[in-house]
């Protein structure tokens, strides 16, 4: 079974961390039974699961229950919930009962984005809830960067990321995503903390690489990032089963004999 000490010995040992999303118990048992090592049950479950435009409107209530039954299908891989907006903001006791609601349904760990938060961090760690980090563009703060914009371009973005990175570290986060940022980048950061880095569109030498689960089946169609490989397109697939299906009702063919009792 993964824990937070083995993904923080895989820098250690140059064991690349692998990562995807998932939201529901099917699609989590199949990760788990294909060795992924964290599964993260996203606020990305607003866009992907629910259609919304931003992560935003995704309330505590909604990511228990996707952390809940996410956590029913898995039994190796090592389960971090997302808080989402405005669960952690408001003040440091809200923050850590909230992150004690994650663990109570299942979750190992939570992601907070950003740095702003320092001393609930601090805190959460202090009194066992692992904490993974989340810097670079931070979906929750969407308004503020006016768009999906990349992050850390410019050398005073650059420098504040690297501070940030540090930071999130010294607090005792036992890892850190980093978010469409430049990949030279995120290779400085990288080699300037001692957790893991896990990469979405910040290119090559993080310590391990995440997506979202519908993105790289190619099960979301709205739109798809640059960084995005899909490695399966699941969409046309589905609609090709859907049609057969309605076509054999229509004409009788289902159900059959076989079909039947």
């Amino acid at each position: 079974m993964i824990t937070v000490e083995t993904i923080r010995a895989m820098k250690k040992q140059r064991s690349k961390i692998v990562c995807l999303t998932a939201y529901d118990y099917p699609t989590a048992r199949i990760l788990d039974e294909s060795g992924i090592d964290i599964v993260l049950v996203g606020d990305s479950a607003a866009n992907v699961f629910a259609g919304e435009k931003t992560t935003l409107p995704i309330t505590m209530e909604e990511m228990l229950y996707h952390t809940k039954v996410v956590s029913h299908a898995v039994h190796n891989a090592l389960v971090i919930a997302d808080m989402p907006f405005l669960s952690f903001q408001v003040s440091e006791s809200e923050a850590i009962y909230n992150a004690g609601r994650f663990l109570k349904v299942g979750a190992s760990g939570v992601k907070l984005e950003g740095t702003v938060i320092a001393s609930t961090v601090k805190k959460l760690v202090d009194i066992g809830i692992p904490v993974m980090g989340h810097i670079g563009l931070v979906p929750q703060s969407i308004h503020k960067f006016g768009g999906y914009k990349l992050q850390g371009s410019t050398r005073p973005e650059a420098s504040k990321l690297l501070r940030e990175a540090r930071l999130l570290a010294y607090l005792g986060c036992f890892s850190i995503v980093l978010e469409k940022i430049p990949a030279t980048l995120a290779r400085r950061i990288t080699g300037s903390v001692n957790i893991p880095t896990i990469g979405i569109g910040a290119g090559v030498h993080c310590d391990g690489q995440i997506l979202v689960l519908q993105d790289m089946l190619g099960l979301f169609e709205d739109f798809t990032p640059k960084f995005v490989k899909k490695y399966a397109n699941l969409g046309p697939q589905i609609r090709r089963a859907v049609a057969a299906y309605r076509q054999d009702v229509k004409n009788g063919k289902y159900p059959d004999k076989k079909h039947s009792f």
